[in-house]
């Protein structure tokens, strides 16, 4: 088994997850942990058995056991760091979103396009088993023509600084959004064609909207919403649902279930020719960190595609930044 070095960019509150879930095993070893404050960085690589750690993350782009770098910074940073890795023929591993604008969204799309390195952006809920099986269910057309998508992911921004610098970036919409517009297009295998919204900032110093929602209606007719806030007054929330024209499936996560949590995640089906209830426990990692970098490994040993594609990290991009558009200036947009 091949053992592939890892360099971490970032250890704030994803980079310490994805170290968390990957540093003990066989086929890893974290070579550096790189952040600005120093003291997260010497904190994370003795937590993590890290060999080396630091602020500056250029230095160990040329070192030879270096194979995959990590990119968890804030999404701003996200295109210049990646142009660096991909120069020193280095695979990447980057969060979610690309970037903060358009401008630089397309710049990173066209430079993952044009290297020969391995690049995955980190869409976890591709590798989430129940989000996997929702998939397969809809496929094989349990309820039918799916018509409906309801979604929606509410925090309570207990530590109020954390989210207040990620809104420096962009809105909730676009960091957390394109997850759940590719979500949209995973499963219906249809694009999203048009966008709407409403936003609006409920703590007024943050620098973006930090609650919106969104309406999409997609090429197939299938139409959907997601709603999304990171405030110090909004309850945590968690909905995701599908109609179909044959009936409904709901997700619901073991950590938010009233019981029998120790069984997993809890998928609801509802047959409505039957009137009958279905359920499936699935017993599924929310964030499958492990599961994503051995995609990237796979995608690097076997030459297989990444999941998602970059085409599909691209439109699910795009529309995220074109419901930014609509909510902020109020009208219906149409997805280039």
């Amino acid at each position: 088994m091949k053992q592939y070095g890892i360099l971490m960019i970032g250890c704030g509150h994803i980079g310490l997850q994805h170290l968390a879930d990957i540093y003990y095993r066989d086929n890893i070893q974290i070579i550096a942990v790189i952040d600005p404050q120093i003291d997260k960085a010497k904190e994370a690589a003795k937590k993590y058995n890290a060999l080396h750690y630091g602020t500056d993350y250029r230095k160990y782009l040329n070192e030879a056991n270096t194979h995959i770098v990590i990119i968890a910074s804030y999404a701003a940073t996200h295109l210049e760091i990646l142009k660096d890795c991909l120069a020193a023929g280095k695979h990447v591993l980057c969060e979610k979103p690309i970037a903060t604008t358009a401008e630089d969204g397309r710049e990173f799309y066209d430079t993952v396009k044009a290297s020969e390195s391995k690049v995955l952006i980190a869409h976890i809920l591709r590798h989430n088993r129940s989000y996997m099986k929702i998939r397969e269910l809809l496929q094989s057309g349990e309820i039918g023509n799916i018509r409906v998508i309801r979604m929606v992911q509410n925090h309570h921004a207990m530590d109020w600084e954390r989210y207040n610098r990620l809104l420096d970036d962009c809105s909730p919409i676009v960091d957390c959004g394109v997850h759940y517009i590719d979500i949209m297009q995973w499963f219906t295998g249809s694009p999203v064609i048009e966008v709407g919204g409403i936003g609006t900032r409920i703590e007024p110093d943050t620098e973006h909207p930090n609650y919106g929602l969104i309406t999409a209606k997609l090429e197939n007719g299938c139409i959907g919403f997601y709603e999304a806030g990171w405030s110090k007054n909004t309850a945590s929330q968690n909905l995701k649902e599908f109609i179909g024209d044959k009936g409904r499936i709901s997700l619901e996560l073991k950590d938010h279930r009233s019981s029998n949590c120790e069984e997993g995640d809890l998928i609801s089906i509802y047959h409505s020719d039957i009137g009958e209830y279905e359920t499936i426990n699935m017993q599924a990692e929310y964030k499958d960190m492990y599961a994503q970098i051995s995609t990237l490994i796979e995608m690097i040993e076997k030459n297989v595609p990444a999941n998602p594609t970059i085409d599909e990290v691209y439109s699910a991009f795009c529309t995220a930044i074109s419901a930014d558009i609509a909510i902020r200036e109020n009208r219906i947009v149409r997805v280039k």
